[in-house]
Order: structure tokens, then C-alpha cells, then sequence
């Protein structure tokens, strides 16, 4: 009788160990699917292009999708090669990713040509339509929207030539193969020569020309304009010594590159367009959003910042620098 006793209470705490188990499974389950998963693909890496991850990733957790909870990130960075934007797009489609996010317009296409379905979001693109990612920043059309870093490039150049009111040349310099700082490059001389300005441009191929083109364009102008563009702005701690060495008042196109060796600009913090774009992304995640209907946002704020440092090392007060109305 003992004996059938403790048979029986053995079946019984199999019955309930093995219920448990299955409502453990259960719950396991559930949480499966209700974890999404991003897809994210960095052109390269630099602080302006970080921020942006680091603000989305911040933006997502404000809206309500905490990383390792009911999100997770499988992120990729390019370093700069076409090759890799490639394999790592084709990558991170196998993933069965709930989203994507390109961050710079190289990045952004490359996702956008290996899908039509999975929705993307895309940020520090400057021009979406003329990337060809958008119909319209009002109405994209498609699996694509996000946010624009387009710059207010007319203010920057005023914040410049009220930083070096007599200067007679001003330079630009860019990578020409990026197509967001040819955009912003051509804006630049417009209103250079619309205030009356002459203009020299110089252009860079990788990081390695970055020094040997501030250091030529700095002997023969009074100030120079930076927009965002990537290949300078990785290597802005050069273009900042380069500064120093030669005394040459540069204006950046971000927050960031100005953080990193440039003297002021009028223009975007990198993470917080990244908050912005996550909360974008959260609103297509809850279903609440569709990309094609979804319009493209501008950096909702602008800020005058001055590195002080630089200020210091050219000799100029860093008070006398104000935002351009």
C-alpha cells in the first residue's frame, strides 16, 4: 500500500512538472513573438553617424521597446566599403528582420535595393527623393521613410562670415562621391556667392586625402565650410589640427563634427535626430505607421554650438560667436 502510495505521488508530481514545463513553453513562446527584431546598417563609423544609433536605440526604449526585452539589434557597420554594404544588407534579410535601419544614404540604398516589403527607416540621408528611396518626403510611396539631416547651410554660412566678416575667399571641402555633401557643397557656394564671396572647393576620396586637402585649402581662404559628409567628418580631429596649425575658422554641418575638431556651427545633434528616428520606427513597430504613408521628418532641433577649445587656439572669443537669426 506504501508502495502504491508513492507510485501514485510520483505520477502526480510528473503530471504537474510536466504541465509546468508546458506553460513555461507557453510563456517562452509568447515572448518569442513578441520580440522584434532590427536589422541595422552603419555606413562607418564616426561620431556623428554613432550618435544617431545610439539616439534611435534610445528613442525605441522611450517609446516602450527595451533592448533584450521585446527588442533586439543585429547591427552591422560597413566601414566605408561598397562590398561590405552589400553582403551585409543580403545578411541581415536572412534574419527575417521586423525592420531595418540605414544610417547615411549609402547604407540606406543598399537595404532598399535588396527589399520592397521589409519596412525601412533611414536616417542622416539628406535628400530621400534625390537618393531616389521617396516618390516625396510627404508621401515616400514606398517601404522607405525616416529622418533628413539636410542642415539650414544658409545660416551656417552666415554664422561663418559673421565669424570672418572681411574674408574675401571662403573654402568648401567635401568628398564628391558622397551625394548628401555634393547637395550641400553646391548650397554652400550658392549663398557664398550670393553674399558676394569668392569661393575655392576642394574635394577628398578617402580619409587619407583629408589632411593634404585642409592643409592646401587653408593657404588660400579665410574660413572654411564643412557640410556633414562622412569622409571628413571621420576624420575631423585632423581637419581641427589643421585648424590649429594654420589659424582657419571652420564651420561644420554637425554638432558633432564641431565636438570633434571644428570651431562652431548652427546645425544638428546627431542623437537627437536619432531619438527622433526611433519613435518614428516604434510608430511603424506598433502597427500604427506605414512607411509609404509615413512622412519624412527634419531635425526638430537646431542648436548653435562653439568649441571653445578652438576658439581659444584661433584667438577668438568664443562669446562673440552668436546663433544667425
Amino acid at each position: 500500500m506504501n508502495m502504491k502510495k508513492w507510485i501514485t505521488s510520483g505520477i502526480l508530481a510528473a503530471s504537474v512538472l510536466a504541465l509546468a514545463a508546458c506553460g513555461d513553453s507557453s510563456n517562452e513562446s509568447a515572448d518569442n513573438d513578441n520580440m522584434k527584431t532590427v536589422g541595422v546598417l552603419q555606413l562607418v563609423e564616426h561620431g556623428s553617424l554613432d550618435a544617431a544609433y545610439e539616439g534611435f536605440k534610445e528613442g525605441l526604449a522611450d517609446s516602450g521597446y527595451t533592448e533584450g526585452e521585446n527588442i533586439t539589434f543585429d547591427y552591422q557597420n560597413a566601414q566605408n566599403s561598397q562590398d561590405n554594404l552589400k553582403s551585409m544588407s543580403e545578411k541581415l534579410l536572412k534574419g527575417n528582420p521586423d525592420l531595418l535601419l540605414g544610417i547615411a544614404t549609402p547604407a540606406a540604398v543598399s537595404l532598399a535595393n535588396e527589399t520592397t516589403d521589409v519596412p525601412i527607416i533611414v536616417t542622416a540621408v539628406t535628400d530621400l527623393v534625390e537618393a531616389k528611396l521617396a516618390d516625396s518626403n510627404e508621401a515616400p510611396g514606398r517601404n522607405i521613410t525616416g529622418t533628413s539631416d539636410m542642415v539650414p547651410i544658409e545660416q551656417q554660412i552666415a554664422l561663418l562670415l559673421s565669424i570672418v566678416p572681411d574674408a574675401k575667399t571662403i573654402g568648401v571641402m567635401y568628398n564628391a562621391g558622397e551625394a548628401n555633401s555634393k547637395i550641400q557643397a553646391d548650397l554652400a557656394e550658392a549663398a557664398l556667392k550670393e553674399a558676394g564671396v569668392d569661393v575655392k572647393v576642394l574635394t577628398a576620396n578617402t580619409t587619407n586625402d583629408v589632411q593634404q586637402v585642409t592643409t592646401s585649402l587653408a593657404k588660400d581662404v579665410d574660413g572654411i565650410y564643412v557640410p556633414t559628409d562622412n569622409t571628413f567628418a571621420s576624420a575631423a580631429a585632423i581637419v581641427g589640427e589643421v585648424a590649429k596649425e594654420t589659424k582657419t575658422p571652420i564651420v561644420a554641418g554637425s554638432v558633432d563634427q564641431v565636438n570633434d575638431g571644428a570651431l562652431a556651427t548652427y546645425g544638428i545633434d546627431y542623437k537627437s535626430l536619432g531619438i527622433q528616428t526611433g519613435k518614428l520606427a516604434a510608430k511603424i513597430l506598433d502597427g500604427d505607421a506605414e512607411p509609404a504613408t509615413t512622412a519624412v521628418e527634419t531635425a526638430e532641433n537646431l542648436e548653435l554650438v562653439i568649441n571653445e577649445d578652438m576658439a581659444e587656439a584661433l584667438g577668438i572669443d568664443p562669446s562673440s560667436i552668436v546663433a544667425p537669426e
